[in-house]
Parts: C-alpha cells; sequence; structure tokens
C-alpha cells in the first residue's frame, strides 16, 4: 500500500469519507462503487429547481466538487450539457445547462468556496459561459502528477487512493442527448461522488512529501488564468496540414474549412461530422477540376449526395478564383526559438546547452517524483537555453524562468541545476 493509500484509509475510518467501511474489500481489492450515497438526484432543468439547489449548496460547508459533461465530438463547440456538484450538507446535484443556461446564481452562491476539480483547464472554459467560475480550486488530476502518481485519470487515482473503482463506460456519450438515461445520471452522479475524500487524502500526500505549496500555487495560477484568447486562423490546425505547400492549395484549406465551420455551427454538430480534415487536405493537394473529380477523392465517396459535392466544389473554385494578393501567405514563424531538430545547424552553442539542461532537469524531476513538464514546461527550458542570460547566476536565470512564466516553487527548484548545467557549457 502506498502512502497515499495509507492516508486514504485513515481518513476513511476517522472521518466517515466515502462509502460505508463495511463495503471496503477485506482482500484489498477495489470495490465497485454502483450507487450514489443518497441515489441519483433529479436533474434540475427550471428555474425554482435551480434555486432550491442555489439554497443548499450557499448553506453547506466545506469545499465543493464540481464536474462538467460535454458533447465534444457530437456537438459544434464545447458547450457543457451537465453540470454535477457535491457539498458537505446538500449532498449531490445533476444540472442541465439547457434547461438553466445561466448559473451565475449558483457561481455567487459559492464565491470563496474552494472548487475541487479533476483536469480543471477542460471544465473550466465550459463553466465560464454558463457563469461559473472559482475564487480558488483543487485539481485532484494536477495534485496526482505532482503526489508522483504514474495514472492520473480519475478511475485511476480514485483505485490506487481511495481503494473504488468507478464504471467510466459512458465517459464518451453524447451528452446532448434528452433525456438522459438513468446510467448515464448514475455515472456522472458517481464522478463527484468521491471527490471531497479524494482531495483530502492528496492534501495529505502532498503535505507529506512537502508539495502542498507548489501545488497551491499551480492552483492558484488556474483559478488566475484568463480565458485563452481566439486562435488565429484555426484553419491552420486542420490535421495533415503539414502536406499542404502551395499557397493556392492552403486557399483551398480554408475555404473548406470556414464552409465547414459555418454549417456545422448552423447545424450544432462536431466540424468533423460534416467533412473529415483528411477530405479536406486531399481536395486541396488534387485540386479537382469538378464535382465528379472531387466525388473520386478520399472522403467525398458515394455516401455524399450531389448537393453537398456542389457545395464543396464551390469552395475549391472559390479558392481557386482569388487573386494572388489575397491567397494566404505560409505560416508565420512562431515567437520563440526554432525546432530542437535544427538547433544543431543555427547554433550549437544553444544545443548543448539545452542538452545539458534537459538532462539537469530530467534528473532533478526524477528525484522528486514528479513529471518534467510539471517541475518546469519544455517551453520555458528552450526558451531559456536560446537566449540565456548574460550573466549565469542564480539571480538572473530565476528572472528569466519568471519572465518566462514560472511559479516560484519552481524557480526555486530548477534554478541551482539549471545554472550549473548552463555554466558547464558557457
Amino acid at each position: 500500500m502506498t502512502d497515499a493509500q495509507e492516508t486514504a484509509a485513515h481518513l476513511r475510518t476517522t472521518t466517515g469519507g466515502g462509502p460505508p467501511d463495511e463495503e471496503v474489500s477485506s482482500d484489498g481489492l477495489p470495490v465497485p462503487l454502483l450507487e450514489p450515497r443518497e441515489g441519483i438526484p433529479p436533474v434540475v432543468a427550471d428555474a425554482e429547481s435551480l434555486a432550491e439547489v442555489v439554497a443548499a449548496f450557499a448553506a453547506g460547508t466545506g469545499p465543493v466538487a464540481v464536474d462538467a459533461e460535454r458533447a465534444s465530438g457530437y456537438r459544434y463547440g464545447q458547450r457543457a450539457y451537465l453540470v454535477q456538484l457535491r457539498r458537505e450538507g446538500a449532498g449531490s446535484a445533476l444540472i442541465d445547462p439547457v434547461g438553466c443556461p445561466d448559473l451565475s446564481s449558483l457561481g455567487e452562491a459559492l464565491s470563496g468556496t474552494e472548487w475541487i476539480l479533476h483536469a480543471a483547464t477542460q471544465d473550466l472554459p465550459c463553466l465560464r459561459e454558463i457563469g461559473m467560475a472559482p475564487t480558488s480550486l483543487f485539481d485532484t488530476e494536477l495534485a496526482g502528477r505532482l503526489a508522483g502518481f504514474p495514472r492520473v485519470g480519475l478511475g485511476a487515482m480514485v483505485e490506487s487512493v481511495l481503494g473504488y473503482t468507478l464504471e467510466k463506460g459512458h465517459s464518451a456519450v453524447d451528452w446532448s442527448t434528452r433525456p438522459l438515461p438513468e446510467p448515464w445520471l448514475r455515472y456522472a452522479a458517481l464522478d463527484v461522488e468521491l471527490l471531497v475524500d479524494l482531495r483530502d487524502a492528496l492534501e495529505k500526500e502532498l503535505d507529506r512529501q512537502g508539495k502542498l505549496d507548489w501545488a497551491h500555487q499551480e492552483f492558484d495560477a488556474i483559478a488566475a488564468a484568463p480565458p485563452a484568447p481566439p486562435r488565429k486562423d484555426p484553419w491552420r490546425r486542420t490535421s495533415g496540414m503539414h502536406k499542404v505547400r502551395r499557397r493556392r492549395q492552403m486557399a483551398v484549406v480554408r475555404e473548406l474549412w470556414e464552409s465547414r465551420d459555418r454549417i456545422a455551427q448552423r447545424r450544432d454538430v462536431s466540424p468533423g461530422k460534416v467533412l473529415g480534415d483528411a477530405a479536406i487536405v486531399e481536395a486541396a493537394l488534387a485540386m479537382p477540376l469538378n464535382a465528379s473529380a472531387l466525388s473520386a477523392l478520399p472522403g467525398y465517396g458515394q455516401r455524399m449526395g450531389r448537393r453537398q459535392l456542389e457545395q464543396w466544389m464551390a469552395a475549391v473554385d472559390r479558392a481557386k478564383a482569388l487573386p494572388e494578393n489575397e491567397l494566404p501567405q505560409p505560416g508565420a514563424t512562431p515567437a520563440g526559438p526554432p525546432p530542437p531538430r535544427s538547433w544543431a545547424d543555427k547554433d550549437p552553442a544553444a544545443a548543448a546547452r539545452l542538452s545539458a539542461a534537459r538532462a539537469a532537469v530530467m534528473a532533478l524531476a526524477e528525484g522528486l517524483n514528479l513529471p518534467q513538464e510539471n517541475l518546469i514546461t519544455p517551453d520555458t527550458v528552450r526558451r531559456l537555453c536560446w537566449e540565456p542570460p548574460q550573466r549565469l547566476d542564480a539571480d538572473s536565470v530565476s528572472a528569466a524562468l519568471a519572465a518566462h512564466g514560472a511559479r516560484t516553487w519552481q524557480i526555486e527548484q530548477v534554478t541551482p541545476a539549471l545554472v550549473e548545467a548552463l555554466a558547464a557549457t558557457d
């Protein structure tokens, strides 16, 4: 049994957290968690029921477990189609954001309360859209990474730390389905059933390892981070785009991508269900002369109707008709250093610095029992090595790391090793 499991076992027996102790397997095997403690809560889908939930959770105590389900791969965008919550004194709640699209009253009621989420950065954007944003949070997935757990999915964490297995068969279903089937609702309620217990166990484990302050700095950074800005030229992220070299072909990708996006948004379906990325790239490379030629390409086969073919062919024709000065330019060089594979030719000294810095970070991360990317991001290491400070001392390296967004705990941990590594190659 790991230290984290011992902590969790002690938590269950001393605080009554988790399912009743008599359900815990005596042979040490994980126990399936089949039903929420108070049963499946009713789905809240009207203003009156929402007001009752808001009052109950405002009167609750301690942190609140929060989760959201999206319909990725089925619907356009990343909106939430179910929100799950659990708090001591309030029990669990399932809220339908389709029937209750504005949850700002709930967000206000929970202001100042610590939110517990698993992989918070995945759920926060869709929660913000409906008026919910935490002022403080505890991310159980990130906590697991910092504590050194090899598997940090929710099911794996609940099993390894608390000794229970969660049924995960409904994670990729179409959550926009109405009404939601009972097995899906059971699954959703169970996702927040043990988050408070998991949080408490991980807090104790992080404290034991001397990493609790590190975790709090990471959590604060997530809670304070502004929403990501819209992507510039999102069509450039089409899968397989690296095959497209000529500007006229890029214009075809852009026209097809933008046409697909408009259709997907209008129909509220995933863009990939309208036209696959591979089909877009195939058309760009082939530059078909007409709809018949287009129909012979992969992705435009027999199941596609004539009207659809003509629609996509019209997009190709628009790209063909563009004057040269309206064709897209090759992708702008990303800000920051070039890809590391080119460093040996462009700047051998920088390549040597990067090799030494990577080795130092790897050794330090192994000693601290956490992933390298959580100790310090690879991008930060690359930027430091490509343009190091003039003086390779602790103050200068620390300032450079801070300028690249490193947290205080990261700077404290990696600065001595990086100074040594960079100085050795100077």
